[in-house]
């Protein structure tokens, strides 16, 4: 293959989704200088770049169900502190972080997030509440969303719609001002948006666009902007998860395994003595919020040698993440050996069960009647339900209480023409029972049941992994994020892989993940190597050569016949890429007269890839080089065009330059606009 052709522009609209975007473009294509392999620099210049300053790193965990920020000052980056605590909190629910809801008014405007959202439209006259919008638990629609746009909506609790975009946004500007705010206080001056440098995480298993769109609304929100884009970094959860626990001393974290006593408990101890134990330590070390990491590699850590793998399960509130790393010695950089995998089995999966046993008692045209109409004491129920939830335990014998709220006891008999306790009879769900008090009474093994699919999934999804060659010789599992709490699972994780490798939960379970942002925005480079989740390519013409070729993809122009569509491949899915990675190609405009060129780029979530036409391929980026003006000096016979992607960071850049002008365009890649 001498002559390859970037296929380009989008002067022509193809006539069918399949119809070839080459066609009639020869006129702004390129040939590939000719010896081509495709080779890699690391150019250090161009790694991550450090000539911004900031005071102070501000990382906000936007989770499912609950959210949170921490901080730490540039100068004292071995303190962390977690956001003060804040108004209304639920009984039996203790943390630092605030339920991920929001309130607009009727006029759609922002009025408040977290508890105060959550209790002002509680207090609500039920007629009026119906006119302002409610939203919880919105994160999981860019999980869920096949085809993520700027424009996709969510739907608030009354049934209305609003741009996602929008809403995401109003909460990162939300954190913004009670971050500024409180660093303000802090160092009692005004603290500017320009100091801080802030990292949002994400789930590593969400696709490109869900990231994309996560760094849209941070800009929207005003934490950043494209032009200032290093001010923010988008972490993906479990790399955050695992940095923290590289920092772990022994006594910041609980083994559930009776190989060997840690925190001073004897293996003998049952993993809930354990548990009381560590509760009892950090309720007294709770009215601190500021963490010291010491500057060291935890003692977990000095037991793991050159090339030891481990596992972090980040099970959180929609999804759960699996990452294995392998540690790379002697500076204990991470390198990201298989590709993340996990899925939508976070701890909501237990409020669905919850939902599914309220329909098989009470209908579901009831409850989802009651949801509509009565919101806010829908929300209420759900808010009873997740301090049971909590409660749970594997070796529970009594049972849990869940108060129904009158309002849904008195709708129920308007409803159906009889009573709560009625449904609860007839409807021979053996283990709940109505006590006289006004409660669902759900015996353990009911409530161990709602756990269980979620459970199985997580655990199923593990085995998976463990099958993998590149995962079989894992050393730790560390347990993080909020569903990590809960005993049912941890107990489940242990008796499945209690054998294979040791299980180790860090004590401030919910909070580890903040805190790992924390000093990754403070350290990004700590993360050397990830997996490519995607396939990258540009689209070229080749020569045609009968026979290999399919006769639909011939092109004849000047007399040459050329192939159209090849996929041009930079980068293949799961390839691993190194952080601040250069691919770079070089091509030669078709004509020496063409004043433009156009690179278009593609990804793809398969690896073999031959043609920009094939299934799955999708369009994500065009560079556009005009070489006009240059006429006045001499231009080489054959004029070379490098198109360079660099990768590592949840973003990727792509260049052109012509190297007789030294011209260039720059793109970032865009997987929402396409």
């Amino acid at each position: 293959q001498v002559e390859r052709v970037a296929s380009g522009a989008d002067e022509t609209a193809p006539t069918s989704a399949y119809s070839s975007p080459a066609r009639s473009l020869g006129d702004t294509g390129i040939t590939p200088t000719p010896p081509h392999p495709p080779y890699l620099t690391n150019d250090t210049d161009s790694n991550v770049s450090e000539q911004q300053s900031f005071l102070v790193v501000v990382a906000v965990d936007f989770g499912t169900t609950s959210s949170g920020y921490a901080y730490s000052f540039t100068k004292e980056p071995e303190c962390i502190h977690v956001m003060r605590r804040w108004e209304g909190g639920d009984p039996g629910v203790s943390n630092q972080k605030t339920p991920t809801t929001i309130l607009l008014t009727p006029e759609r405007k922002f009025h408040s997030f977290g508890y105060a959202a959550r209790d002002f439209y509680h207090d609500l006259d039920p007629n009026e509440a119906k006119q302002w919008l409610y939203l919880e638990k919105f994160k999981m629609k860019l999980h869920t969303t096949g085809d993520l746009t700027m424009d996709t909506d969510l739907t608030a609790a009354n049934g209305k719609k609003v741009k996602a975009l929008e809403i995401f946004a109003y909460a990162l500007q939300y954190f913004k001002e009670q971050a500024l705010k409180e660093l303000s206080d802090q160092a009692g001056s005004e603290f500017e948006n320009s100091d801080v440098r802030w990292v949002i995480t994400v789930p590593a298993i969400w696709k490109q666009p869900a990231k994309q769109f996560m760094r849209q609304a941070a800009y929207q929100a005003g934490l950043a902007s494209p032009e200032n884009s290093e001010q923010l970094i988008i972490a993906l959860e479990p790399e955050a998860a695992s940095i923290y626990c590289r920092k772990l001393r022994l006594h910041q974290m609980i083994e559930l395994s009776s190989k060997a006593a840690v925190n001073g408990y004897s293996g003998s101890d049952t993993v809930g003595a354990g548990f009381t134990q560590a509760k009892e330590h950090i309720r007294r070390n709770r009215q601190s919020r500021t963490f010291l990491v010491e500057n060291v590699i935890g003692e977990i850590w000095s037991e793991l040698e050159e090339g030891d793998k481990y596992v972090v399960v980040d099970s959180g509130g929609g999804t759960v993440d699996l990452t294995v790393h392998q540690i790379r010695l002697p500076e204990g950089h991470l390198k990201e050996l298989y590709k993340a995998t996990g899925g939508p089995y976070g701890s909501l999966g237990v409020d669905y069960e919850f939902e599914k046993l309220l329909y098989k008692i009470f209908g579901e045209d009831f409850i989802e009647q009651f949801k509509i109409k009565r919101p806010a004491a829908w929300v209420d129920l759900m808010i009873a339900f997740e301090s049971r939830k909590r409660a749970a335990a594997p070796d529970r014998t009594n049972p849990l209480n869940i108060t129904l709220p009158f309002s849904f006891i008195d709708y129920y008999k308007k409803f159906r023409g009889h009573s709560v306790e009625h449904a609860l009879r007839k409807s021979n769900v053996d283990f709940v029972k109505w006590s006289s008090q006004g409660m669902l009474r759900m015996s353990p093994d009911a409530m161990n049941a709602l756990f269980k699919p979620t459970i199985d999934s997580i655990i199923e999804h593990l085995r998976d992994l463990f099958q993998k060659p590149e995962v079989s010789t894992v050393k730790f599992l560390f347990l993080v994020g909020g569903f990590a709490e809960a005993p049912l699972l941890q107990q489940a994780v242990q008796a499945a892989f209690g054998d294979q490798c040791r299980i180790i939960i860090p004590q401030d379970v919910g909070l580890t993940i903040l805190k790992g942002a924390v000093l990754f925005g403070l350290d990004p480079t700590v993360i050397k190597v990830r997996r490519s989740p995607l396939t990258y390519g540009v689209g070229v013409l080749n020569r045609y050569v009968e026979g290999k070729h399919p006769p639909e993809k011939l092109l004849v122009k000047d007399g040459t016949r050329w192939c159209t569509d090849v996929f041009d491949k930079f980068i293949s899915a799961d390839q691993s890429v190194a952080l601040g990675e250069l691919v770079k190609r070089s091509y030669t405009p078709a004509k020496p007269s063409q004043l433009v060129i156009v690179i278009n780029i593609y990804s793809s979530e398969h690896d073999n890839v031959s043609f920009i036409t094939d299934p799955g391929v999708k369009k994500c980026g065009t560079l556009r080089l005009d070489l006009t003006g240059t006429s006045g000096t001499a231009v080489p016979a054959r004029r070379e065009i490098q198109t360079l992607m660099q990768f590592g960071d949840t973003e990727i850049k792509a260049t052109a330059i012509d190297i007789a002008t030294s011209k260039s365009v720059k793109v970032g890649i865009d997987f929402l606009n396409y």
